[in-house]
């Protein structure tokens, strides 16, 4: 920008403070010029530190250098036509059902402009998300940790009592379903574990029926007897874990709970561990009520110690008149509902 100057006035003599004030006033125009010339449009302008990369995870966005923590992933889904938003102190927060994630730079690609996530309170935190608690469990599995192989299947270990084995019916439980929504999606898993149960075929294919269930255990027992022992000789990349239904009134069932949790963790660091809420048990709902509540933190606190765990909430929306006997779920709505909660959670570490 120049600055027109009167012939006359070019020999008169200017005071220090005159002489500041036009240096003033073209710094001041210069900036303006240079604000206007860096819209971006859909671009991130970062106004904080770091650079704001978008990152796109399974079907969505990572915010920044988000901090990888345990398990959890990104479901952000940036939708046509959205912005880019960069975060005033490099933050950025994608909302599911109930969490945030932080990357260093903030920067996150919404539908409209927004931004929707799976939940990250109440699983890990990884590079955009957590788990989820409603529909169950995470949502992205491509935001830094991956355990499942890039071919072949990936290992899924259904771990816990009779409700994991699929009792009363002995017709595979919730693997069913979770097996056909898999085959579906063209997404490779089998199921891992000493104990055998389930149809012949499933969805055209060979069913997998391999479980560690075992009707009438107790977390104490299921610990120290199978996690200890031969649920893992097959190394698993995912297992899900249901438990808590035959001792939910025992003090010791949380404390339990934990154990196996750090058993688990330390046996199959790389692995991917979904802790479930039981589902409801009418004669002794009081106490799985209890038991429930303090299972998201848990899992929070082991995410962020660096595990690869996440929680899934099978408790939510499962109605009573879907169990079959008051504590199983049937096989036409009970099994199923649990085998969608699980897909939900896992499906995007599937391949």
């Amino acid at each position: 920008m120049t600055l027109a100057v009167h012939e006359e006035a070019k020999n008169l003599p200017i005071s220090p403070l005159r002489r500041a004030w036009l240096v003033y006033a073209v710094a001041l125009c210069a900036n303006v010029a240079c604000s206007s010339s860096e819209s971006n449009g859909n671009d991130a302008s970062p106004s904080g530190g770091g650079s704001a990369p978008v990152t796109a995870g399974a079907g969505g966005s990572v915010a920044g250098a988000a901090t990888v923590g345990a398990g959890g992933s990104a479901a952000s889904s940036p939708g046509a036509g959205g912005t880019d938003n960069a975060g005033a102190a490099g933050t950025n927060a994608s909302s599911g059902a109930g969490g945030s994630n932080a990357g260093s730079a903030g920067a996150s690609a919404g539908g409209a402009g927004a931004t929707t996530g799976s939940a990250a309170g109440s699983g890990g935190v990884t590079a955009g998300g957590g788990a989820a608690g409603t529909g169950g469990g995470t949502g992205g599995g491509a935001t830094g940790f991956d355990p499942c192989p890039a071919s072949g299947d990936c290992k899924v270990l259904p771990l816990g009592d009779s409700i994991t084995f699929g009792t009363p019916t002995n017709n595979g439980g919730y693997r069913v379903q979770l097996f056909t929504k898999a085959r579906a999606d063209n997404l490779h898993l089998t199921f891992v574990g000493s104990q055998s149960n389930g149809p012949a075929m499933v969805a055209g294919a060979a069913f997998p029926k391999g479980n560690e269930g075992y009707p009438g255990i107790t977390t104490a027992n299921l610990n120290s007897q199978h996690v200890k022992g031969t649920a893992l000789k097959d190394m698993p990349q995912i297992i899900l874990l249901h438990i808590g239904t035959n001792n939910v009134s025992q003090a010791s069932a949380a404390s339990d709970l934990e154990k196996i949790i750090d058993d688990l963790v330390a046996a199959a660091p790389n692995s991917l561990l979904a802790v479930a809420a039981i589902i409801p048990l009418p004669n002794a709902s009081a106490a799985v009520d209890k038991y429930n509540a303090g299972i998201p933190a848990l899992v929070q606190r082991k995410s962020a110690a660096g595990k690869h765990v996440i929680f899934v909430d099978q408790f939510e929306d499962f109605p009573t008149s879907e169990l079959i006997d008051g504590v199983h779920p049937n096989d036409t709505k009970g099994y199923p509902r649990m085998g969608d909660k699980w897909y939900a959670a896992i499906k995007p570490y599937l391949h």
